[in-house]
């Protein structure tokens, strides 16, 4: 089974959203389910820093050697940082997702977040089928 880490909030995509020490500010990428869906990835095109997206919005995309897919900004927000060591090792996202394989850090509404999954209703999307968008 993924790992499912319990602090962190998650979306139907699979995107998750992890606390930082700014409670305002959250760090996002994707589950360990989703990047072993992907397989090997290859190359991402994230935002720059500044940028604004809503709900569900695509930030960007994320390219792995069998398929290209959409990336979902889990709540709405700016985006404060983008984490640019993928530019170089996208394949942190396969090895670290939790981890170094973080994308973007996002100033958000603590509300908006807290709307999200927790890992236990994550855990029951993942075991009824919840594998798409």
């Amino acid at each position: 089974m993924s790992s499912i880490p319990a602090d962190l909030r998650y979306t139907n995509s699979h995107e998750y959203l992890k606390p930082t020490a700014d409670p305002s500010v959250v760090q996002v990428g994707i589950t360990d389910y989703a990047q072993g869906e992907l397989g090997d990835i290859v190359y991402l095109e994230l935002p720059k820093p500044g940028a604004k997206f809503g709900a569900h919005d695509s930030f960007g995309t994320i390219e792995a050697v069998k398929a290209v897919s959409d990336l979902y900004c889990p709540v709405a927000g700016e985006v404060v940082e983008v984490n640019s060591r993928l530019d170089a090792e996208p394949s942190l996202v396969n090895s670290d997702p939790y981890g170094d394989g973080w994308m973007l850090k996002l100033r958000v509404a603590p509300a908006d977040v807290a709307a999200l999954m927790n890992a236990e209703a994550y855990a029951k999307h993942l075991e009824s089928g919840g594998g798409g968008h």
